[in-house]
């Protein structure tokens, strides 16, 4: 099986497709059978699978004979019959068919020749898998044109087949992309986009094996702070990360909010391209990628390498299965990412010291937060219906007393494709785009919350999830309060609801990736 990686974008054209067959045709036996339909005897022809070998087209065939007995043979022709076609046949001698007539409705069942953007609207990424091409007649002073068959495997017409045009040959078995730009039309999509998004998988999965929570780290930071014992330099990082964390109160304003955010973490590459200094200073991965160099120079300091904390190898299998989608009929696997990212805390280790351990801390804290960027880059794209969809997720440890509450944090964005020609006549509103925010943290006594946030046709609706029966409670006899004081800003409430538990996991959040045919 081949990828067509050579291919750049350029348009296809949904075409007539191979005719269906017709009185009079003949098929070819792979293996002469005498007999295989008593002299004045017809069957019922099922095409139950089409492969091309060099010019011709090998078919599978059930027939089906009038007392229902079935039976299988292997055939040859000239022209491609599509998959799911059917045909009524008689043997004329041992080595052939002739096809009498079409079944009823196999014209309408055999080949797309254009595709219903109601099922596919405009902006969506359909896959398939190249089953026949052919050259078809040239036309002087024309480009050539090549005919391909294409069996889908994802949308809502998965399993059909579809004939297109195309000026180049496509690869018998390969795996094409192409994203619906009409009824009649297809953009081919390069393969970087895919390699791409192996790659982020690939990089999620590694960085969240070595992530860990927030807290271990500052908890070790503070003693660290107040350890004399420590080296100046050392103990200089540690007070300036700590010092650089917002405290709870920040955040009850608009511009206090968004310099957290600017600090999170998230923006640091953005701030290295850009030059922006200055700002390092009170970037939290910045601080943190200062306090591993520091503690690695350390009197005493181990030798310490993060890419030992987890081997990739014995996973790679599972990974790319995961990363190109669910394979055929296979259940859907827990994909790495998602929200909140799981809790996970590091153990000290028996004769380990404090500073080996303070160095597997701080690497998972990077970890953490390059797993909330990949995590964003792995949401953020095209789903099937053709929405746009950002997503942007980060984790921001906040001061509470002498305690820290890291919040982690989740921006959705929605945007409907724009609805073109008569579906933009018949639509009788505008698509509205769609915010979503998510929150989750811990603070005690309340115990694990997450909250939903969801801003949609100018009205804010929310959900909230505790973990414990009792906040749950408390909670929800405190929405009455909470609807009146965003009414008094100004804003259009709707549904506000409180739950015990954990949000329910779906797809949602989660772009639709098929990029692989397990029977190909």
């Amino acid at each position: 099986m081949t990828e067509i990686n050579s291919l750049p974008p350029q348009a296809t054209t949904a075409a007539a497709g191979p005719r269906p067959a017709t009185s009079g045709e003949v098929l070819r036996l792979s293996a002469p059978q005498a007999d295989l339909l008593p002299p004045g005897t017809t069957a019922q022809a099922d095409v139950l699978s089409l492969r091309q070998v060099g010019q011709s087209f090998q078919m599978l065939l059930r027939l089906t004979l009038a007392d229902g007995q079935q039976t299988q043979v292997q055939a040859n022709a000239s022209q491609p019959l599509a998959q799911g076609s059917q045909m009524l046949v008689s043997q004329t001698q041992s080595a052939q068919l002739a096809v009498l007539m079409p079944a009823f409705g196999s014209e309408a069942r055999s080949v797309l020749t254009q595709l219903d953007t109601r099922a596919t609207p405009v902006g969506t990424l359909l896959q398939g898998k190249v089953l026949t091409t052919q050259a078809l007649p040239s036309v002087a002073g024309q480009a050539a044109v090549y005919r391909s068959l294409v069996s889908l495997i994802n949308s809502a017409q998965a399993g059909a087949t579809l004939s297109i045009d195309s000026p180049r040959p496509l690869a018998l078995g390969s795996l094409l992309s192409a994203q619906v730009t009409g009824d009649q039309s297809l953009r081919f999509v390069p393969l970087s986009g895919r390699q791409d998004e192996l790659a982020i998988a690939q990089q999620l999965l590694t960085q969240q094996g070595r992530q860990a929570d927030l807290n271990g780290l500052l908890n070790s930071l503070q003693r660290l702070a107040s350890d004399s014992d420590t080296s100046a330099q050392l103990r200089s990082s540690a007070e300036c990360l700590l010092a650089s964390l917002p405290e709870v109160r920040q955040l009850s304003d608009a511009k206090g909010v968004a310099q957290a955010l600017a600090n999170s973490g998230g923006f640091l590459e953005a701030k290295l391209t850009g030059g922006q200094t200055a700002a390092l200073a009170t970037d939290l991965k910045a601080n943190l990628l200062r306090l591993v160099a520091h503690a690695s120079q350390a009197p005493g300091a181990p030798s310490f390498n993060p890419a030992h904390a987890t081997t990739l190898a014995p996973l790679l299998p599972g990974l790319a299965r995961a990363a190109l989608g669910m394979l055929g009929n296979a259940a859907p696997r827990q994909q790495p990412g998602g929200f909140p990212l799981p809790s996970r805390l590091l153990q000290s280790l028996e004769g380990e010291g404090d500073l080996e351990h303070l160095l597997r801390l701080a690497a998972a804290a990077i970890s953490r937060l390059q797993s909330h960027q990949l995590s964003s880059l792995q949401q953020t794209g095209l789903t099937e219906n053709g929405t746009l969809q950002s997503t942007w997720q980060t984790e921001i440890p906040l001061r509470h007393g002498q305690e820290f509450v890291p919040l982690q944090v989740k921006v959705q964005h929605e945007e409907p494709a724009e609805p073109k020609g008569e579906e933009r006549a018949s639509a009788k509103e505008t698509p509205e785009s769609v915010w979503r925010i998510e929150l989750a943290f811990d603070l005690h006594p309340l115990g694990p919350l997450q909250v939903l946030a969801q801003l949609s046709q100018g009205r804010l609706s929310g959900q909230l999830w505790a973990e414990h029966p009792a906040t749950a409670r408390l909670l929800d006899s405190q929405l009455g309060a909470l609807r009146e004081r965003l009414v008094s800003r100004g804003l259009d409430v709707g549904d506000l609801q409180c739950q015990a538990g954990t949000p329910p996991q779906g797809p949602r959040t989660r772009l639709e990736q098929r990029w692989v045919d397990e029977n190909a």
